[in-house]
């Protein structure tokens, strides 16, 4: 739980108020359809309309890029406000006087302090663009020479030279920053009680927020050094690592002109600039490698579509597995360019030029197409067991697809490939799914609802979901503390039957996977057999415990020596194997 700073009633008021409805039509235009409104997703980008409101629970949610919240989250990430700005704007509408905050202090030194910092970043990125000018920053100048970036590369992306380091120190105590601030910034270290400037004699690439706001930086060593090649802002109150996205503001900009279809990511600035120089102007990439969930979310507002364009070699194929994985939870419609061995964007288009490189992204490969001709590569298919080690790989991967008909597609690719029978390849699908679904129940609803989650871990939501929405089927007479322990405080408003809205009032629901699933959860998908699966769900729980605590009788019966003592065990374990057998759940009962 969090303390949101305002009473709850108070909360509750201001929300009933401020018509959840009212308040986004003045951003969305919203249809009525059934018993919600529906539009197109102003958080991503979206031709048909998957953006739902409810005014009966007070809440919205995009079936496309999953956002979700009540009235105030919406003012939030629509406005780009923090929890308190938001609530005086719907006060404001609402003409309610904003109560007494018991955080608001902590609120307005913080929104200080962090206004503070992004004022030293501005300033210490404006500077390192001016030292970039000097005869001192030679070796720098000789570097973008060689790269052949013009004065449009260096305007856009802002590049700037840290000349050692001290001199950026000197430079921010005399516009009145203290040391304490360039560290908490991470611009400055301090090591044995000598502070310096942490990029010093780098190129600095600046890296901005989607509002253009410089939040960090990545520099690159020029000429032969044992240090890193490249180094990036440590982890601060601004930046994030796994939420960055290299030219996002750039990407945003081209949104607004009305000129972004797609969205190629690729590994790292340079090729980012490289890009962009062709006119490729549609391209980021990620801090590091790896593609974040966060990072998903950032270009989900942009773009359904994204071409991934990463490194032709070994690290390159692992990064593009793992964010295909990402982008399609996230929805994302997604294709591979399938780059040369050992080549990156920017080696092509110096060797190639940018007629290659659109070539490249004109023929982007499907994922499974991708995957599979990567694969190939690597096994001998002339060879028995190596033919039999593909078709296992290829299955692993085609088990994570959402349709009959895409198995259909690719089975068949498959089969051409290796010469294997498709219903002998279909058996061995089956057997591989069955191998991992973990389903609960061998039922057309449990087929649809079987995901990579842990059986337990669906349990749990979906009996906590049917508590909070209410459900007719909940019943009452079972102790779901003893259940589910870990849900605890939840289960103490759920049980209350508290309005949905209101869970964003006591909790961080965005940061609560579990807990935004359950306030957005589908039931369409058990509509038939609600009862049946609920029962199901309370027996998984149940019968979970019930093994943990015959597994820990049967322990202390080998322990036991003493014959009074293990008979008393004897009789336990007889009760709870009988319980087992019977789907006896007397000891979940409120007692």
């Amino acid at each position: 739980m969090q303390n949101k700073g305002f009473p709850a009633d108070w909360l509750y008021q201001l929300k009933q108020k401020n018509n959840i409805v009212s308040v986004i039509e003045r951003y969305v235009r919203l249809e009525k359809k059934g018993r919600k409104f529906w539009g197109c997703c102003p958080f991503h980008n979206e031709k048909t309309p998957s953006f739902s409101v409810s005014e009966e629970d007070g809440l919205f949610y995009c079936f496309g890029c999953k956002e979700s919240g009540d009235v105030i989250s919406f003012v939030m990430k629509y406005e780009s406000c923090d929890f308190y700005e938001a609530v005086k704007i719907l006060a404001k509408n609402a003409g309610m006087q904003v109560p007494e905050f018991d955080g608001e202090q902590n609120i307005i030194e913080k929104k200080k302090n962090k206004e503070r910092l992004l004022d030293l970043l501005d300033q210490t990125m404006k500077h390192y663009q001016q030292n970039l000018l000097l005869p001192k920053a030679k070796e720098a100048q000789d570097y973008i020479k060689l790269r052949q970036f013009n004065g449009k590369t260096l305007q856009d992306f802002k590049l700037g030279y840290s000349i050692d380091r001290k001199e950026i120190i000197d430079f921010l105590k005399s516009k009145g920053f203290t040391l304490k601030e360039m560290m908490d910034a991470g611009v400055v270290q301090e090591k044995n009680g000598y502070q310096y400037d942490v990029y010093g004699g780098r190129l600095i690439f600046p890296i901005c927020n989607s509002f253009g706001e410089c939040v960090g930086f990545s520099a690159r060593v020029l000429g032969q050094s044992d240090f890193a090649k490249y180094i990036n802002t440590a982890e601060t109150s601004i930046f994030k690592k796994g939420r960055v996205v290299y030219a996002i503001d750039l990407v945003k900009k081209l949104k607004q002109q009305g000129k972004l279809n797609e969205i190629i990511i690729v590994e790292g600035q340079i090729d980012v600039i490289a890009m962009h120089k062709a006119g490729f102007n549609n391209t980021v990439a990620c801090m590091g490698t790896a593609l974040t969930q966060e990072n998903a979310h950032e270009l989900k507002k942009l773009s359904n579509n994204v071409v991934l364009m990463f490194d032709g070699d070994g690290a390159g194929q692992k990064a593009t597995y793992r964010s295909l994985d990402i982008l399609r939870e996230e929805g994302f419609s997604v294709k591979v360019a399938l780059m040369p061995d050992k080549l990156d964007p920017d080696e092509i288009l110096k060797t190639f030029g940018k007629e290659r490189i659109a070539e490249i992204v004109e023929n982007a490969f499907s994922p499974m197409d991708y995957i599979i001709e990567n694969e190939r590569k690597k096994f001998n298919l002339s060879d028995a067991n190596e033919k039999s080690l593909f078709i296992k790989q290829i299955l692993s991967f085609l088990i994570k697809l959402d349709s009959y008909s895409e198995e259909d597609i690719y089975l068949a690719k498959l089969r051409d490939l290796t010469s294997v029978p498709i219903d002998m390849l279909r058996r061995d699908l089956e057997k591989e799914k069955g191998e991992t679904s973990g389903k609960l129940v061998a039922s057309h609803e449990e087929e649809v609802l079987s995901s990579r989650e842990n059986g337990n871990t669906r349990a749990v939501k979906f009996i906590l979901s049917s508590i909070m929405h209410q459900k007719e089927y909940v019943d009452e007479k079972i102790d779901y503390f003893s259940l589910m322990p870990k849900e605890k405080q939840v289960l103490e408003f759920a049980l209350k039957h508290i309005p949905l809205s209101s869970y964003y009032d006591y909790f961080d629901v965005d940061n609560s996977p579990l807990l935004k699933d359950c306030i957005n959860y589908d039931f369409s998908l058990t509509e038939s057999s609600g009862k049946k699966y609920f029962e199901e769900c309370l027996w998984l729980l149940a019968s979970s415990i019930l093994q943990e605590r015959q597994a820990e009788l049967s322990s202390r019966f080998k322990e036991c020596k003493d014959n009074g003592e293990r008979l008393d065990i004897m009789k336990k374990m007889q009760e709870v194997t009988n319980n087992l057998k019977t789907k006896n759940m007397e000891d979940f009962y409120v007692k």
